[in-house]
């Protein structure tokens, strides 16, 4: 029998430029003898293949089968169309397409293979800082443009020597089409510089480096999307002066070293999380500490866990390779002063962090996105994300339904913005805390650069409804100049809606969501934050919600959880009885300037929020009487909580209201008759567990809904969630909790989007 021969046209759209796919394609073609051509486009690639009908049929079929690792089809489309009479098969150069767009592979960490020719003394890249390949290196942090070519990229001022030119042009090299492919010959370099002045560069520059973190010195080191502040982390006194440079007092320090070996020296570290911890993100993992490690208490004080990440590019292997006497785990912090955004730009960094570090490592590889490291957690054996952006942002999330294009600018907290178009969602990588201009430069710079690289025109702009946050403030602006309509969502249904469209959530039926946080203004002007809603993408009622306690003085009280304890006492008609921690914890002065607050209701404002409720029991209990980062009280209740313990205390729901009167007077029962800090602090997250089944057992028999979502920031505490997600499916209820965005507020922006994306105009405006 003749074979049959065709002509076949296929488009492809996912991730699938930057990552090998069109060598991957020519190989493929070649093996099996068809002829044509394949090209990337700025929608994603299409090719066309002339041969057997049953060559062509293998090859569709290996096509979407057989992917290079860094690969992802979203959509594949094929036509048959008239023979084009190649007798060859190549690779076309690539063919912008005015207003197309496709997914960008964000930032990947070296490969094995990248990583035996760095070590390998053989090879003309061994140490060579910059060696990466199609499957590995840099790519959100370098582009400037689609297609993802190498003039639209931070390389384009590097020209390629012979050899790399070779490879970058062979389509069964490795490095075909690797945009940042470089050599020591033709590629950037490192440089150490002192008081602004290089005294070292190249491999000298390296081991000038190493020298001065094993002398003890503080490095800022350029990486792959921005600066890190680096030093000896089993060093308590070199620890503790990077936290009096940064200004960091408590919150936990990122830790960096070189393998599994050396790993296990310092964190217990499962199966799972040492999947995380070798992926192609390579994120920051919480870990349980292991009680040996010889790492600085000052790098996570007061913490039970550690947050590790292995190194994820070239430069972070060479900095970290093993040597007698040398520090085999360092601290790898953001390059920032508390509070401000990561220095990614060498003049700022010189400028901003010269006060903070000893010496500078830097390189000429421009960097045009400023990205911070990712933080995960494994729950349940799968990954539990507290923080998205380098290895994860901007890989789109999958919408569960088709919506027109928005803007969504998130919360003030963690932000995050969103822009969506087609079934995409675009996260942004993390950008920080919105209480100053330079993150909000930051926020402006990284709405342009994805808006042009997405080809995104938003048709809507959503944002919070609280007035003051910077994020609203800009899309109130925004709305004004382009005449777009501007929806406003309330913070606790964007939460629910998050947690939705994390699990890809299409139906219109509304499920229970459970939100709570710290800080959220309510639709009756209050702070809201121990939320129990009904809702779905389009509404949501709220059925309970914790009791208002009065929020004195602001800010003030949610740095000092003693005053939140009393307040909290104080709504509860309880007396501040003067052997009670958070009593002894204030001045006379401070408690009586607080009591005429509350009598007066002078510059209060009604909380319901369960972050504050958290904060209220830890100072109880004399845990934390004063937070110097946000969640502080929390999450060291957390930590000291004895997981054996079983009991919880009764919390009173009256109507829609959940009083915790009830709740005081047990803790302080208890903590009177000598209970231990770990049993009243497992009791009181027990309570907040068994409080919220009862209420979901209560929505199910009014509503008959036995589908639950678990949001916001109170949910990064595992305690609570294992406790909670596990009664709740023991008593029938499906349970919906985060895997691609955070829980916390770092998530929101989705929760805006799709809800923006969802209702109906006519209502909004």
């Amino acid at each position: 029998m003749n074979p049959i021969s065709e002509t076949v046209r296929v488009e492809v759209t996912g991730i699938v430029q930057g990552v090998g796919f069109r060598p991957f394609v020519y190989n493929l073609a070649i093996q099996l003898s068809l002829t044509g051509w394949v090209r990337n486009t700025s929608a994603g690639v299409e090719m066309e293949l002339n041969g057997d009908r049953q060559n062509i049929s293998q090859f569709l079929e290996r096509l979407t089968n057989q992917l290079p690792p860094l690969a992802r089809i979203d959509t594949i489309h094929t036509e048959t169309i008239p023979s084009n009479g190649s007798v060859t098969f190549e690779i076309l150069s690539s063919q912008p397409q005015p207003g197309q767009f496709l997914p960008i592979s964000p930032d990947v960490a070296i490969c094995l293979d990248c990583q035996q020719e760095l070590f390998d003394p053989q090879n003309r890249r061994f140490h060579y800082p910059f060696i990466n390949c199609t499957n590995c290196g840099p790519r959100y942090t370098i582009i400037r443009d689609i297609p993802y070519d190498r003039p639209n990229t931070t390389m384009a001022g590097f020209d390629l020597c012979p050899d790399c030119l070779s490879e970058y042009q062979d389509p069964r090299d490795r490095r075909f089409h690797a945009q940042p492919v470089a050599c020591p010959v033709c590629g950037p370099y490192l440089t150490f510089v002192v008081n602004g002045e290089p005294i070292a560069t190249h491999e000298e520059a390296l081991q000038t480096a190493r020298q001065w973190l094993r002398q003890g010195k503080i490095l800022a080191i350029k990486g792959l999307g921005g600066y890190h502040l680096a030093c000896d982390a089993t060093n308590p006194p070199v620890v503790a002066e990077l936290r009096r440079r940064k200004k960091r007092s408590d919150k936990p320090f990122a830790l960096m070293c070189f393998d599994q070996q050396r790993l296990k020296k310092h964190a217990v570290c499962s199966r799972e999380e040492w999947k995380l911890l070798t992926s192609p993100a390579c994120p920051i993992v919480l870990m349980s500490r292991d009680k040996k490690s010889p790492v600085a208490r000052e790098a996570a004080p007061n913490q039970n866990t550690l947050g590790i990440m292995l190194p994820y590019t070239p430069l972070h292997l060479l900095l970290l390779e093993p040597e007698p006497d040398y520090p085999e785990i360092l601290v790898m912090t953001s390059g920032n002063l508390s509070d401000e955004p990561i220095a990614y730009r060498d003049e700022d960094a010189l400028e901003r962090l010269s006060p903070l570090a000893d010496g500078f490592l830097i390189h000429n590889r421009p960097i045009h996105m400023r990205v911070d490291d990712s933080v995960v957690r494994i729950f349940q054996s799968k990954p539990f994300p507290i923080r998205r952006s380098r290895g994860y942002a901007p890989d789109p999330i999958p919408l569960p339904v088709h919506i027109p294009s928005v803007l969504a600018v998130g919360a003030e907290l963690k932000n995050v913005f969103c822009l969506t178009r087609d079934r995409y969602a675009f996260l942004s990588h993390h950008i920080g805390d919105m209480e100053n201009y330079e993150t909000f430069s930051s926020f402006e710079e990284g709405i342009s650069h994805l808006k042009h690289l997405f080809r995104i025109h938003p048709e809507r702009i959503a944002c919070d409804l609280h007035p003051d946050y910077l994020a609203t403030k800009y899309a109130i602006q925004q709305s004004r100049e382009t005449n777009l309509p501007l929806i406003k969502i309330q913070h606790h249904h964007a939460h629910l809606a998050s947690c939705l469209a994390d699990n890809h959530w299409n139906s219109k039926e509304p499920v229970i969501g459970l939100s709570l946080d710290g800080t959220g203004m309510g639709t009756d002007g209050a702070i809201w934050g121990g939320e129990i809603l009904l809702g779905s993408y389009r509404n949501f009622q709220r059925l309970f919600h914790l009791k208002y306690a009065p929020l004195a003085g602001g800010d003030i009280s949610i740095r000092k959880p003693a005053r939140m304890a009393l307040a909290h006492l104080w709504a509860s008609g309880l007396d501040w009885e003067p052997d009670l921690p958070p009593v002894q914890a204030l001045c006379y002065e401070e408690r009586l300037a607080l009591r005429s607050s509350l009598e007066h209701q002078l510059n209060t404002i009604p909380t319901s929020s369960m972050g504050r409720l958290f904060d209220a029991a830890a100072a109880l209990i004399g845990l934390r009487f004063e937070s110097n980062y946000e969640g502080q009280a929390a999450i060291e209740l957390e930590a000291v909580a004895d997981l054996e313990e079983n009991k919880s205390y009764a919390i009173e729901i009256n109507h829609q209201e959940i009083d915790p009167a009830m709740l005081w007077n047990a803790i302080i029962r208890d903590w009177r008759e000598g209970v231990a800090v770990p049993i009243l602090a497992a009791r009181f997250h027990n309570s907040i567990a068994h409080f919220l089944l009862e209420c979901c057992n209560t929505i199910y028999r009014d509503h008959s809904i036995k589908t639950v979502a678990l949001s916001g920031g109170v949910w990064q505490n595992q305690y609570l969630l294992e406790k909670t997600k596990s009664q709740l499916e023991q008593n029938g209820f499906r349970v919906l909790i985060h895997h691609q965005v955070p829980a916390n507020d770092g998530g929101i922006a989705l929760g805006q989007a799709v809800i923006a994306g969802s209702v109906e105009l006519s209502v909004q405006l």
